[in-house]
């Protein structure tokens, strides 16, 4: 098989590359990243042509809305990397950080020391920004990226890590520092995710079956949240004209997302004066809305919500709403059906923000703020490697420091125990 053979060379060159790479400086980190984002700059119209090809393919295969909008590329998302490219350089080395240090009663001088994960394995769909995100983060945190993207995004990725390699190659590095998987066989995944003790980590950003079936294969620890049913909440003490913005940013500034918000929860006590607010942008904004007996009262034009439609992702313009006693019962359908993402309340009663805070067990919880700042660069982290819902190790926007891990140093003068 040849894509054996190319996978072999990989992981072959991969362990050296990384042994190498902990040895980087952060101004060469920094030079590196600037030096790629100057380089996807001067290549923007190039990159936008042969993203070109990724979407006339993608058309014919007849890719949904939401998988377009995140396979397109422009101008202003190729600027956009290059900034995210330039953020990352900027940020703090998280390598070689001393986390504690301490000495023992004995005498040992004990220093808990952050170091990189090694070789990580990125498996995604249909988004180029991925590529650059990954590739970037991994570099700035001295780990080896191994990427496999999706069959619709193979002209981009190619395009996009051929601009990493060449800075790699100017200055005199490995190529094996990023790597891109060209096979479209599933079966190479397969075997990549058979690699324990080769590869250090995998993680996964697409949809939920593509999620559960690398979760279900690996031998490899992953990284992973399987969907995005994220929730504003607007209680009886909310400011109305701020709910209506932040549920028209949740929703429809870019629904194909997994922070985009699924489900609208109302306090009873407001709904005859909200949902009518809220009805008429959502309607202009191309927006079908799912709603319970109340709802459909106040916004005539809805339709009934099934029971299937709470706890659905549907990463479209598509919303579901439902009115709620108070906002014990809004916790309750939480809990009940999100996906511990990214939940919001608005509110300006600060005790409902610090009941909502203390009990809505999700990765990231907003307070009057929309769901779709949930989002490693919006947390500053110049960009995200994915968004994690377990609680080991990584949770939420996964930035660099859920790229490292940790180890001990211990310097004695001839100790020994006894």
């Amino acid at each position: 098989m040849s894509w054996k053979r190319e996978l072999e060379r990989i992981l072959v060159n991969a362990r050296p590359a990384a042994a190498n790479a902990g040895q980087w400086s952060s101004d060469f980190k920094k030079k590196l990243l600037v030096d790629i984002a100057a380089r996807i700059e001067k290549k923007t119209a190039w990159l936008i042509a042969e993203n070109r090809k990724d979407l006339v393919i993608a058309k014919t295969r007849g890719l949904s809305s939401s998988m377009i909008d995140r396979l397109t590329l422009d101008a202003t998302r190729v600027q956009a990397m290059a900034k995210g490219l330039r953020a990352v350089a900027r940020l703090k080395d998280p390598i070689g950080r001393v986390q504690a240090k301490w000495k023992r009663p004995n005498g040992l001088r004990i220093q808990k020391i952050t170091v990189p994960l090694g070789i990580i394995l990125m498996i995604y769909e249909s988004r180029p920004n991925v590529t650059v995100e990954c590739a970037a983060l991994c570099l700035k945190s001295s780990n080896i990226a191994i990427l496999r993207g999706g069959r619709e995004a193979m002209a981009s990725n190619r395009a996009f890590v051929s601009i990493f390699k060449e800075s790699l190659k100017h200055f005199w590095l490995s190529p094996f520092f990023v790597n891109l998987v060209t096979t479209t066989d599933y079966k190479a995944v397969d075997f990549l995710l058979r690699q324990e003790g080769r590869i250090d980590l995998v993680i996964p950003r697409g949809g939920e079956k593509l999620i559960r079936r690398v979760v279900e294969k690996s031998r490899i620890p992953v990284i992973k949240h399987y969907q995005g049913i994220c929730h504003v909440y607007v209680d009886k003490k909310a400011d109305l004209k701020k709910a209506v913005a932040i549920t028209l940013n949740a929703k429809l500034q870019r629904p194909g997302v997994c922070n985009a918000t699924e489900t609208l929860l109302v306090h009873r006590d407001i709904v005859s004066k909200f949902l009518p607010m809220v009805a008429q942008p959502l309607r202009q904004g191309g927006c079908e809305v799912r709603g319970d007996e109340m709802t459909c009262r106040y916004i005539p034009w809805a339709k009934r919500a099934k029971a299937s439609d709470y706890g659905f992702e549907f990463l479209d313009k598509i919303l579901a709403v439902r009115v709620v006693r108070d906002l014990e019962e809004a916790i309750r359908h939480i809990e009940t059906y999100g996906s511990h993402h990214t939940d919001a309340i608005v509110t300006e009663e600060k005790k409902a923000a610090e009941i909502f805070k203390s009990k809505v067990d999700s990765s990231s919880v907003m307070v009057n703020a929309s769901t779709r700042f949930s989002d490693g660069f919006e947390y500053g982290f110049g960009a995200e490697i994915g968004i994690s819902t377990d609680k080991i190790h990584a949770r939420g926007p996964m930035g660099l420091e859920g790229l490292t891990s940790y180890k001990y140093i211990v310097e004695g003068n001839g100790h020994i125990r006894v």
